[in-house]
C-alpha cells in the first residue's frame, strides 16, 4: 500500500518516491536539526506530518496527472496546469498536530506547543504565516478551523499507513508537550495568568525565533531530501561530508603556516601577538565576544585562528565569516583556501555563499539547488545572514539552524545597519545562549551593542571579559601609521579643486586612493583626473562592476602597489573594510567616524612608507566636504557625516581623531541620535501607525486586541506577524535585483544557464549558478526599472527568475550602464553602493 502514494517523481527518469519514505526521512533529517536547540522529538514529528495532506485523492490524481501516470482519457485524470499550487497539502498535518496536543496543560501548556509545531507545518510552503493579522484578525485560528472539505484531514487519516500513524501516536503525546514546554521555560520568563502579567519584548520575541528555529530545521530536510531524491549523489556527498571533518588537520595547517611567517617589520610583531592572544583566549567558554583591532592588525587571521581552536574545543560544527561587503569576501575566502585547502581533500573546507542570484520567488529548480550552508567554513554577507534571521518565504531560513554549534565571526561589525540593532542584538543572544553558539565582534570601531538607549527592546549580553586583546589604547598608538588631516571648508571642495588635490597627493607619494559616498561622485572624479594619468594607473571601482571584474582590477592595483608603480584609485566605500592594500595618501569624503578609519586602514598599511633619509614616515588621510553630494536619503551616510563634524569640533588634537575613547564618542552621539529607529520603524503605508518588526516579531501589541492576551487562568499564546515582518524586512534600505553580465567568461555561464533551465540537471544548474555568482551585479529598483525600460535585461527562461544583460549595456570603466555604451555622451548615472 505504500507505494500508492507519491509525494515526488523524479523529472530524469520518471522514478517515484513514496511519500511514506519521503515523511520518514524528512523526519529523521529535521530531528537531527532540532538536536541543536533539544527538540528531536519535535523535528520528527514535523517531518513526519509535513505533507500528510499529500494523502488525500485530490493531490494524488494532481500529481499523477501532471507526470502522466493517469492519462488524459482515464476519470481520475484532472488538469494539472490549473490546480498547481492550488491543492492544500499543508493543513492537515497542522491540524492533527493541533488537535491532539492543544488539550493539554491546564495552563495552556499544549495550546503553546501545538501552536508552534502547527505553525511550521502550515507553513511550509508558504513561510511563516501570521498568527494575529494587522486588522486583529486570528490568522492562525482560522487555518485550524479550515473545513476539512479543504484540508482533507480525516481523509488522511484513512489512508495513512498504520506504520506512519504508530510512528505519530508514540510521538504526538502529553510528554512531548512536556519537554518542549520544559525547553522554552528555560528561553522565557512565562506569564503568570493570576498576576496578569504579559510576555517581555524579549521573551515573545523568543517564543518566535525559537519557532523559526524548528520551522528552518523542518524546511531544510524536506529542501534536501527533495534534492537528494532528484540527485542520490547529493546524499552521498553529504553523508561523507559528515565523517571527513577533522578540526585537527585545519589547526595543523593554519599553525604551519603561521610558522612560516617571517617577522620584517615592527608590525609584524604587533599582529602575532594578537594571534596568540587569540589562540589562548579560544579555551574560553561559549559567548558573544569582542576583538577590537586597528585596521592592518591581522584580525582576519587571527580570528580565524581563535575559531579554529575553539570550535575544536567546543566540539561545534562549524565557522561562519559574516562581512559587508563581497569584495572582502572573494579576498578572505581565498586566503583562506590557500591555508587550509589541499588537493588531495575529499571535500572543499571552504564556502562562499553571498549573492541574490536565487530567485525572490522560488522556482522548483531554485529550490532544489539552494544554499543551506552545510560546509566547515562558510563565507557570507550580513545581507545573507540578516535575510536568514528575518526575511520572509523559504529561501534563506532554511539556512538558519546552521548557526547553532557554530562560531560566527562577524568582520566590520560597524557596518550593521542602525534599523536591524534590536533584532540582531535579541537574535544573538538567543542563538549564543539557546544554540551553542559563539559570536565574535571583530572591528578597529567597535559598536556599543552592550549599551543601547532601549535596553527593554534587546541588547548584547557579552561573555565575562569580552574583548579578547589587552590594552587596546596602547594597541591603537603602536600601529598609528597615518595622519588624519581635517580638511573642511565652508561651501565644500568642488571637482576641480578635489582633482588638484588628488594629483598633489598622487604625485608626491605615488600612490592615492580617493574614497567617495556616491558612484556620481566616482566617475565624475575617474574623468576628471583621466586625462591627467596614465591610462595604466587609473582605476574605478563600485558594485556596479561585476565581482570578477573587480577581482581583476584589484589584483592589478596589488601588482602595481607592489612594484612600486604608480597608482591612482577612485572607489565607492566597497574598497575602505578590509580590502588588503596599501596606498601612500588616502583622500576620504566625509562620512561616518567609523568608516574614515577604515580608509585610514588603507593608507600605509604595513607601516612600510619611508622617507628620502630611510625613515619611516606617516601617510596622509584628508577628510575632505564636497561642494554638493545629495546624501539626504542615504540617512547612514548622512548623520555619520554630522556626528563625525561634531566630534572633529570637539576635538583639536588631531592625532587623536581615531583614539578607542573618540570612536566611543561618536557611538554615543550617533545611537543617540538614532535610537528610536533600532527596532525596525515601518512606514504608515506599508503597516499600522508606529509600528515596527520588533513588534511584529515579538508582543505585536498594535495588532493583538488586549483581551485576547490573557485568557482566563491559561498562558498568552503567540501573536506574532511573521509574514508581515517577512514581507516588510529587506537588510538593506532598496532591495537588489541580481543581474548576470555576459562579459568574459560570464558569456559562456548564460548560455549554459539557458540551457539548463529548459535541460534541468540540478548538479549542473548549482554549479552553474555558483560560478555565475562572480558574473552578477546586485542592482537598485531605480537603475533596474531603467533597465527594463531599454530592453537591458532577460530571463533565462520565464519563470526561472534568473536574468542577464545586454552585452551592450556594460562598461569596461564603469560597469552596468542604462544607456548603450557605444551610444553614450554621459556615462553617469545615479547610484549608491
Amino acid at each position: 500500500m505504500s507505494r500508492q502514494y507519491i509525494a515526488h517523481i523524479r523529472g530524469k527518469d520518471g522514478d517515484i518516491q513514496p511519500l511514506i519514505d519521503h515523511l520518514r526521512e524528512v523526519g529523521n533529517l529535521a530531528c537531527e536539526f532540532a538536536q541543536k536547540i533539544n527538540s528531536p522529538d519535535a523535528g520528527n514529528v514535523l517531518g513526519l506530518l509535513h505533507d500528510f495532506g499529500k494523502f488525500s485523492q485530490d493531490f494524488q490524481a494532481y500529481i499523477k496527472s501532471a507526470t502522466g501516470i493517469i492519462n488524459l482519457d482515464e476519470d481520475e485524470y484532472v488538469e494539472a496546469g490549473k490546480l498547481k499550487g492550488k491543492i492544500d497539502h499543508s493543513s492537515a498535518g497542522a491540524q492533527l498536530i493541533w488537535q491532539r496536543l492543544h488539550k493539554f496543560g491546564g495552563a495552556g501548556q499544549g495550546e503553546l506547543v501545538a501552536q508552534m509545531l502547527a505553525l511550521c507545518i502550515a507553513s511550509h510552503h508558504s513561510g511563516l504565516i501570521n498568527c494575529i493579522d494587522k486588522d486583529g484578525s486570528n490568522i492562525f485560528n482560522v487555518r485550524m478551523g479550515k473545513d476539512d472539505e479543504k484540508t482533507h484531514l480525516r481523509e488522511c487519516l484513512n489512508h495513512a499507513e498504520a506504520e506512519l500513524m504508530a510512528s505519530v501516536d508514540k510521538l504526538v503525546t502529553q510528554d512531548l508537550v512536556k519537554n518542549l514546554y520544559g525547553i522554552l521555560s528555560q528561553l522565557v520568563d512565562f506569564p503568570l495568568a493570576k498576576e496578569k502579567k504579559k510576555y517581555s519584548k524579549t521573551d515573545s520575541f523568543n517564543l518566535g525565533f525559537f519557532t523559526r528555529f524548528l520551522f528552518s530545521c523542518l524546511v531544510d530536510a524536506d529542501r534536501l531530501n527533495s534534492a537528494e531524491f532528484e540527485t542520490p549523489i547529493r546524499k552521498e556527498q553529504r553523508l561523507s561530508r559528515q565523517t571527513w571533518l577533522n578540526w585537527n588537520t585545519a589547526i595543523g595547517r593554519f599553525e604551519s603556516h603561521l610558522g612560516q611567517f617571517v617577522q620584517t617589520k615592527p608590525i609584524d610583531e604587533i599582529r602575532r601577538r594578537i594571534s596568540d592572544n587569540c589562540k589562548q583566549r579560544a579555551n574560553d567558554p561559549q559567548g558573544i565576544f569582542s576583538l577590537t583591532v586597528p585596521t592592518g592588525g591581522g584580525k582576519t587571521l587571527a580570528s580565524l585562528r581563535y575559531a579554529l581552536h575553539h570550535v575544536c574545543k567546543h566540539n561545534l560544527e562549524r565557522i561562519i565569516y559574516i562581512i559587508p561587503y563581497t569584495s572582502i569576501i572573494e579576498q578572505n575566502a581565498r586566503a583562506v583556501r590557500e591555508i587550509l585547502e589541499q588537493e588531495a581533500d575529499l571535500h572543499p573546507w571552504v564556502l562562499e555563499h553571498h549573492s541574490n542570484l536565487e530567485p525572490e520567488h522560488q522556482t522548483w529548480h531554485s529550490k532544489l539547488v539552494s544554499e543551506n550552508w552545510d560546509a566547515p567554513i562558510v563565507f557570507t554577507t550580513m545581507v545573507q545572514f540578516l535575510e536568514t534571521l528575518f526575511s520572509g518565504g523559504t529561501r534563506s531560513v532554511r539556512r538558519m539552524h546552521q548557526l547553532a554549534n557554530s562560531v560566527l565571526i562577524f568582520d566590520e561589525i560597524q557596518t550593521l545597519p542602525i534599523n536591524c540593532v534590536h533584532l540582531f542584538c535579541n537574535a544573538l543572544n538567543f542563538l549564543t545562549q539557546h544554540a551553542k553558539t559563539t559570536a565574535l565582534l571583530c572591528t578597529a570601531t567597535q559598536p556599543l551593542l552592550d549599551n543601547l538607549c532601549f535596553e527593554d527592546k534587546g541588547q548584547l549580553v557579552m561573555a565575562d571579559n569580552a574583548e579578547l586583546v589587552d590594552d587596546i589604547q596602547q594597541l591603537f598608538i603602536d600601529l598609528t601609521r597615518v595622519q588624519i588631516n581635517k580638511r573642511i571648508k565652508i561651501g565644500g571642495w568642488t571637482c576641480e579643486e578635489i582633482k588638484q588635490l588628488t594629483l598633489e597627493r598622487f604625485n608626491e607619494f605615488g600612490s592615492c586612493l580617493i574614497i567617495v559616498n556616491t558612484k556620481q561622485w566616482a566617475q565624475e572624479l575617474y574623468q576628471a583626473c583621466m586625462d591627467d594619468v596614465d591610462k595604466n594607473a587609473i582605476f574605478h571601482l563600485s558594485t556596479s562592476l561585476y565581482p570578477a571584474h573587480r577581482k581583476a582590477k584589484l589584483d592589478t592595483i596589488k601588482e602595481r602597489l607592489s612594484q612600486g608603480l604608480p597608482v591612482l584609485c577612485i572607489s565607492t566605500q566597497l574598497i575602505e573594510a578590509g580590502v588588503d592594500v596599501s596606498f601612500g595618501a588616502v583622500i576620504r569624503f566625509l562620512a561616518g567616524l567609523d568608516s574614515i578609519a577604515q580608509a585610514a586602514g588603507r593608507c600605509n598599511r604595513h607601516g612600510e612608507l619611508k622617507g628620502k633619509n630611510g625613515i619611516s614616515i606617516k601617510g596622509q588621510v584628508d577628510v575632505i566636504n564636497p561642494d554638493s553630494e545629495p546624501v539626504e536619503l542615504l540617512r547612514d551616510i548622512h548623520v555619520g557625516k554630522e556626528k563625525t563634524q561634531r566630534v572633529f569640533s570637539e576635538i583639536d588634537n588631531q592625532a587623536e581623531l581615531l583614539a578607542p575613547e573618540t570612536m566611543q564618542r561618536y557611538f554615543q552621539y550617533y545611537f543617540y541620535d538614532r535610537s528610536g529607529e533600532m527596532d525596525y520603524p515601518v512606514s504608515a503605508k506599508d503597516h499600522a501607525p508606529e509600528q515596527t518588526l520588533l513588534n511584529l516579531l515579538s508582543q505585536n501589541s498594535l495588532n493583538t486586541n488586549a483581551d485576547e492576551t490573557r485568557r482566563l487562568g491559561k498562558l498568552p499564546m503567540m501573536h506574532h506577524s511573521f509574514m508581515d515582518a517577512g514581507k516588510l524586512f529587506k537588510a538593506i534600505d532598496a532591495p537588489t535585483q541580481a543581474v548576470v553580465v555576459q562579459h568574459g567568461k560570464g558569456k559562456e555561464l548564460v548560455a549554459e544557464l539557458c540551457r539548463l533551465a529548459k535541460e534541468f540537471d540540478p548538479q549542473a544548474y548549482y554549479k552553474t549558478l555558483k560560478e555565475a555568482q562572480q558574473y552578477s551585479v546586485n542592482v537598485f529598483p531605480n537603475i533596474w526599472k531603467k533597465l527594463i525600460d531599454a530592453g537591458a535585461v532577460y530571463e533565462t527562461q520565464t519563470g526561472e527568475g534568473i536574468y542577464f544583460l545586454d552585452r551592450a549595456h556594460y562598461s569596461e570603466e564603469f560597469g552596468v550602464s542604462v544607456e548603450k555604451v557605444g551610444a553614450m555622451d554621459n556615462l553617469i548615472f545615479n547610484g549608491v553602493v
